[in-house]
């Protein structure tokens, strides 16, 4: 709201908060590529240094911006490299634990996200004021370059840029920390270079995310995700600040139902299975936006448990998005597959502040209603993937088609 009143953002001018809101957004979706590509060619360490780095000078330089022209082209900056600093610091993590614990610490590595969103709601009662807030949040981050001295390379992209003495000794470095015994050197690098052997076999293409059936089915299914998860994710948010409550305790509440989401995945991931969980909790968010818009507007308290079972529930459908997008997709188009449906993500952050700050114009309950309908059919359409739990990593297309065989 201060920020509105510092430029003026009302009336014919509020479409630039929605400007505001998608610059971040359209940030991402160009950065993620060209982040990723720094990933993979300059290693993860690196990457993740720096866009912290550059996170933190564009945080800083908007807390002095003359306009509302440079406030947008900095939040478009800290998108173009806050998408590739979360993505490096997964990858990183999940290449240094062993098989066996990739699922629980990405599970962590994402809830510390809604942990961030507590601290976050209490600084901001604290500090009202948008630019204190802004460099509040920033400073802090400099401590993260801190991670130069103690944060080690991924051994898994060192051995396969042929580091392998570098990857031997950070390996050995970690053994000694937990008190483990060394892998064999060998056995790391055959199985790394059996991993880039089988990538290697054929050369990643857009087409072959459609090339044949069940591939094309699941990029499709996997892309319509993306984009409704974000638009429920982010427009959940954005809607509940115009709910006329207390806007930090609805926030708060609903940032809180995230740690069960965590937990309910945790539990049911291994047991049930990805789709139905899934489906379920597409499901559960889109009845939850319904019966929101339908709470008279005095029971307040009743239209914000609606609103928080909505947040929880999309924010198990996000994350598991995530799980089975790589596990649909054969070893040698993995990344590609990621990236490209993921960008659908990226474009409903972008489409998001214009469905919710416009069609409130019209019906403040309407946003709802469309999350409602994008909700639904997207539980609708996981059932038509196949089941990944218990199933090895597809190593081919034809791994793929034959899923459901």
């Amino acid at each position: 709201m201060l920020l509105c009143s510092k430029f003026n953002l009302v009336c014919e001018d509020s479409w630039k908060l929605d400007l505001f809101q998608s610059s971040v957004n359209a940030g991402f979706f160009i950065g993620s590529v060209n982040i990723g590509y720094i990933a993979d060619r300059f290693g993860r360490k690196f990457c993740l240094l720096t866009t912290i780095l550059a996170n933190v000078v564009c945080g800083i330089l908007l807390v002095f911006v003359p306009s509302y022209l440079w406030i947008v082209i900095f939040r478009f900056l800290q998108g173009l490299v806050s998408k590739g600093c979360w993505t490096a610091g997964y990858i990183l993590v999940t290449e240094v634990v062993g098989p066996q614990y990739r699922r629980t610490v990405g599970i962590l590595y994402q809830a510390a996200f809604s942990v961030g969103l507590l601290v976050f709601d209490a600084i901001a009662y604290a500090i009202p004021h948008w630019r204190w807030l802004q460099l509040t949040v920033t400073l802090p981050c400099c401590f993260l370059m801190l991670y130069y001295w103690c944060l080690p390379e991924s051994p898994r992209w060192l051995i396969s840029q042929g580091k392998t003495d570098k990857a031997k000794k950070i390996v050995n470095d970690i053994a000694k920390k937990n008190q483990k015994k060394m892998p064999s050197c060998f056995e790391v690098s055959l199985d790394i270079k059996f991993e880039d052997e089988d990538s290697g076999k054929q050369s990643p293409s857009l087409i072959d995310l459609v090339r044949t059936p069940q591939m094309r089915k699941n990029t499709f299914i996997l892309m319509y995700n993306w984009f409704t998860s974000s638009i429920l994710y982010q427009g959940l948010i954005m809607h509940m600040g115009l709910m006329g409550g207390n806007i930090y305790l609805d926030f708060l509440y609903s940032a809180l139902v995230e740690f069960p989401a965590a937990f309910i995945i945790i539990v049911t991931i291994d047991r049930i299975g990805r789709r139905y969980p899934w489906a379920a909790a597409n499901l559960v968010a889109g009845a939850a936006c319904l019966a929101t818009a339908l709470i008279p507007e005095d029971l307040h308290w009743l239209k914000l448990i609606a609103a928080c079972l909505g947040r929880m529930g999309i924010t198990i459908a996000f994350e598991m998005v995530c799980f089975v997008n790589t596990e649909l997709y054969p070893t040698y188009i993995r990344n590609l597959g990621v990236m490209v449906c993921s960008a659908l993500c990226d474009i409903g952050g972008i489409a998001v502040p214009f469905i919710v700050y416009r069609l409130v114009e019209i019906w403040h309950e309407l946003p709802l209603i469309v999350f409602t309908v994008l909700g639904l059919i997207a539980g609708g359409l996981v059932l038509f993937l196949p089941e990944t739990k218990g199933r090895v990593l597809p190593e081919t297309v034809e791994d793929v088609e034959n899923f459901h065989r």
